[in-house]
């Protein structure tokens, strides 16, 4: 008898162990760069205990430039983009789906000038700080055709977004594509607003997006991921200021300012994500593709319909 409890206790254990969420799944690796548009996916892993109940580990890099690298490497398994940074893994015949619209950009992402930089035109001939391989390429381009000018009017400097504000401030560059929280401490320096997301509404939009693989294996994860997202912004709506403390603490801004740096984004709740998934998105992934396409930022046309898949979202 003594022989046989052993075995059995260890097949016991082994079963308990493979029914019990998360204790035998592997870290689920959700990367971010820096910006209040992805706070709540920070909030949510603080108040839903993500990294034990769940395994899923997020991972801050200081650049969308390294959360792409990142992505592309296999290094996560997920990634918070916006809607062109997907475009250019798509490109690289990376396989991947767009689960939940996270925010939209109406004033976050900005180009912010010298003060003897008095409006747009003026920076014909001048250095302009950009994260190239990034949304920054976007937005400077979209500003340029907006403003009738061309690339080759502004001296392109390439720097990530974690060196914006020191460039910034030495002089190295007269403007800067920059977006939160690196705007408000430009702003506290001096610097003044010569472009916003707000000319170029509903292009700038920030997406959860996983390798369409581990969308088939971990859906259960990835579903409560997403669960967790539309609970924190329901907190964020019933507790401002608790959520504004909260994301200055990992900003390092003071409460106001990190509700500030809210106004210039649009956080779609369930509804409004099932509208955009299955209605609008299409019109505007094709749409921003041909923007791209036309400025030499991709090379050429894909579907845009199947990186669209809408199942992880609750029920409205």
């Amino acid at each position: 008898m003594m022989k046989m409890a052993i075995p059995r206790l260890l097949i016991l254990i082994a079963c308990l162990a493979l029914s019990t969420p998360g204790w035998a799944a592997q870290p689920l690796r959700i990367g971010t760069n820096v910006w209040p548009g992805y706070e709540p996916l920070y909030l949510a892993a603080e108040r839903e205990d993500w990294q034990e109940r769940l395994r899923v580990r997020l991972v801050e890099y200081p650049s969308a430039t390294e959360v792409l690298r990142a992505f592309r490497n296999r290094a996560l398994e997920a990634a918070a983009l916006t809607m062109d940074e997907v475009l250019t893994l798509r490109e690289a015949d990376i396989p991947l789906k767009i689960v939940a619209v996270l925010d939209v950009s109406a004033g976050g992402d900005v180009i912010l000038a010298k003060p003897h930089i008095k409006q747009f035109a003026d920076l014909a001939g001048q250095r302009v700080g950009v994260e190239s391989s990034a949304l920054g390429a976007f937005v400077l381009t979209r500003a340029l055709e907006i403003n009738n000018m061309q690339l080759d009017q502004v001296e392109i400097v390439h720097l990530d977004v974690s060196t914006h504000e020191r460039a910034f401030k030495n002089n190295t560059v007269d403007a800067v594509v920059t977006f939160e929280p690196v705007r408000t401490l430009l702003l506290n320096t001096g610097a003044h607003e010569i472009f916003s997301s707000l000319e170029i509404p509903g292009e700038v939009v920030d997406v959860l997006v996983v390798h369409a693989d581990i969308l088939r294996t971990e859906r259960d994860r990835l579903r409560q991921v997403v669960a967790g997202w539309f609970g924190a912004l329901n907190h964020m709506r019933r507790e401002p200021l608790a959520a504004a403390k909260f994301t200055a603490r990992r900003l390092k801004i003071t409460p106001e300012e990190a509700r500030a740096s809210f106004d210039g984004l649009d956080f779609p709740d369930a509804a409004a994500n099932r509208r955009l998934l299955d209605t609008e998105l299409p019109h505007t992934l094709q749409r921003l593709q041909e923007t791209l396409i036309g400025k030499g930022l991709l090379r050429r046309p894909r579907p845009t319909g199947p990186l669209l898949d809408a199942r992880l979202l609750p029920q409205t």
